[in-house]
Parts: structure tokens; sequence; C-alpha cells
């Protein structure tokens, strides 16, 4: 298990990503649109990990919500694991509130699952798969 990304939460995509693109010295590496979710992602690559800028599509988004209540910031750590499906197991049955039943496509071509904040001292995390 390794730190996959660092997703942060940002009013305005095109803005964010002018910023981190300045503060990295590099051009984003990928950006995509996950239509189930109303956000606009953009990737950057920095070094074994990635750091992802979530822009609200909608205003009835997650991100739009998430932004509008805590603003502009870290919204979640992602972790990659081997499997999904026995990470989601092995949490659950030591006592974390898993947030999604089962895993979901997210972008980067992974499949992805919430950790609720609550148990983790109010961090959300993500875990995430590649897909194969």
């Amino acid at each position: 298990m390794h730190i996959d990304h660092i997703g942060i939460a940002v009013k305005d995509i095109k803005k964010a990503t002018e910023t981190y693109s300045k503060i990295l010295n590099a051009s984003p590496t990928k950006s995509e649109t996950v239509e189930s979710e109303k956000v606009e992602t953009v990737f950057f690559q920095t070094g074994e990990s990635k750091v992802e800028l979530l822009g609200p599509t909608a205003d009835d988004s997650v991100i739009a919500k998430y932004v509008e209540r805590k603003g502009e910031g870290i919204h979640h750590v992602a972790f990659e694991v081997d499997d999904i499906h026995a990470e989601l197991d092995r949490l659950r049955n030591e006592g974390f509130t898993v947030l999604n039943e089962k895993p979901k496509d997210g972008a980067d071509n992974k499949l992805v699952a919430f950790v609720h904040p609550k148990d983790n001292h109010g961090v959300l995390v993500e875990l995430c798969q590649s897909k194969k």
C-alpha cells in the first residue's frame, strides 16, 4: 500500500490548474470528467504519487457542497491497494465506517471506495485499485 494521490477540492479548476502548474513547475499529466460524481479532475505526477485537483461541474456535486461547507483545500488522501474488496472487508472488520458498499469507477482508471473521516481523525480516506 502506498499513497496514490492527495485530492484537493477547488472552486475553479482552471485557476487551480494554473496555480499548481506554477507550484509544481509542471504541466498536468491527465484530466478527465467523472460524470457520475459531477467532478472534473486534473492530475499532476509528483514522483511516485500524484496531486488530484477536483472541481465541481454542477452546483449539486459532492465537491461543490464540500467547498461551500469547508472551503477549498485537501479533500482526501488516497491509498492504492492490490485488492480493494479485501481491504474494504478488512477495514469493516476493524470497525471502520466504509462509505461505499462496493467499489465504484473513479478517475484515472481506478476502482475507488471511501472510509468515513470520523474514523480517521478527520481525514477522508480513499482506497483505489487500478482496473485490470
